[in-house]
């Protein structure tokens, strides 16, 4: 028989905190499962998560290009793959759990429809009225239910810590230490069965996913936007937290190659990042000191936090990519053929459910109590699941003059 192994049994550091999620504490699964002989609980939500079909899409999803116009941009795919590594790397450094800041971390984006931002924003007008659209919700919902691969029950059956870290992440969703947005309808129907306690913060491990999250996608924000000439290395010079560290690497290596040089400049960046981000939260913990996970949850205030010099040029470098990139016209311009695409279909379902594949005419995963086949939500299921070249397919085959090219299809 499999056992597990002796070295690193709890998916800590060799010196493990004592505020470290514990897979011998989970709070468990929904639906109980016998204990596997070689790997823990939350090494097992990884897999999961890994051999789902939702994350295997991520592939053909945009991160901020479309998808086509070159192969070397990130997508969805490799976006979470890069947050994975950070996480378990900041975790490894703080004595935390890496299997489940992994897990939550490979998870963070399953939720996202086609074409990024614009195609969920398209979603979301789309389903005004009937709840709206969040992807945070929709991962919840892939998760628990939509997944269809279990002989015992719908969704990939996740421990709590797991789905307490893919709905909280970015911090409470109700109570005085939320943002203040509705709660997303998907995720109030799930808690009245299974209280995920959105009022407060997430354990410390999704608190590493949220800022390892940031991290990878400011800089390889940078390093896509150099490549696809939004904006040059002299621009960057003036940029928060870049234009110091591009200099420097300029000083250091003054013949070395454009590409090498915007690659040194993000390397040191997240490097620094990370750095302040781990000597922040020990900060805050020798300051709090947590018993355990659930002593986390109680502060007042995140554990996982950029320092007060940090955060703000973090901020203003986010400022920065949305001005400069986010917003520039060729993305920007993509960006809106894609949320038109999105919104035709949505229409064409509603219009003409025969329109929807045979299996997605009938209730999927627990969905058995809705409505008509021309329900919404479930609309909105299939359509945030295709891929960006799926969803320019399908409308080519319905619509004249589809916007974006053929070759993504």
């Amino acid at each position: 028989m499999l056992r597990p192994a002796k070295a690193n049994p709890t998916g800590t550091g060799e010196h493990p905190a004592p505020f470290a999620s514990r897979p011998a504490d989970t709070r468990g699964r929904r639906y109980p499962e016998p204990a596997s002989p070689s790997r823990t609980d939350y090494q097992r939500d990884r897999d999961r998560i890994i051999h789902s079909a939702a994350f295997r899409r991520l592939q053909h999803k945009t991160q901020v290009f479309v998808y086509h116009v070159g192969d070397h941009y990130r997508t969805r795919l490799t976006h979470s793959i890069e947050v994975a590594q950070i996480a378990r790397s900041a975790a490894r450094a703080l004595g935390l759990n890496e299997d489940l800041a992994e897990a939550v971390a490979l998870a963070h984006d399953l939720g996202h429809p086609p074409f990024g931002h614009a195609g969920e924003d398209a979603l979301n007008r789309s389903m005004a009225g009937a709840g709206g659209f969040d992807h945070n919700a929709h991962a919840l919902r892939l998760v628990t239910q939509l997944e269809a691969r279990y002989a015992g029950f719908d969704g990939l059956n996740l421990t709590w810590e797991a789905l307490e870290g893919l709905v909280k992440h970015n911090g409470p969703l109700v109570g005085p230490n939320s943002a203040g947005k509705p709660l997303p309808e998907s995720i109030a129907a799930y808690v009245t069965h299974h209280d995920l306690e959105l009022a407060s913060f997430a354990g410390p491990e999704a608190q590493i996913a949220a800022l390892a999250d940031d991290i990878a996608y400011i800089n390889h924000d940078l390093d896509d936007g150099v490549r696809a000439g939004l904006f040059t290395l002299e621009q960057l010079s003036a940029a928060p937290l870049v234009g110091p560290i591009l200099a420097e690497v300029r000083r250091l290596y003054p013949s070395i190659e454009p590409a090498r040089v915007i690659h040194e400049t993000v390397r040191r960046l997240i490097d620094g990042m990370v750095t302040d981000m781990v000597a922040e939260t020990r900060r805050r913990a020798a300051t709090t000191q947590p018993a355990d996970a659930q002593a986390v949850r109680a502060l007042a205030e995140p554990l996982v936090a950029f320092s007060p010099d940090w955060g703000p040029q973090v901020k203003a470098l986010r400022s920065y990519l949305y001005q400069n990139m986010y917003q520039h016209p060729s993305v920007a311009g993509l960006a809106g053929q894609g949320a038109r695409i999105v919104s035709d279909l949505f229409s064409l379902y509603q219009r003409d459910p025969a329109a929807l594949p045979e299996e997605w005419r009938t209730a999927r995963g627990g969905d058995a109590a809705r409505g008509t086949e021309s329900d919404p939500r479930r609309i909105a299921d299939f359509i945030a699941g295709m891929t960006d070249r799926f969803a320019v397919a399908q409308h080519r085959k319905r619509f004249p003059n589809t916007p974006l090219p053929p070759e993504m299809s």
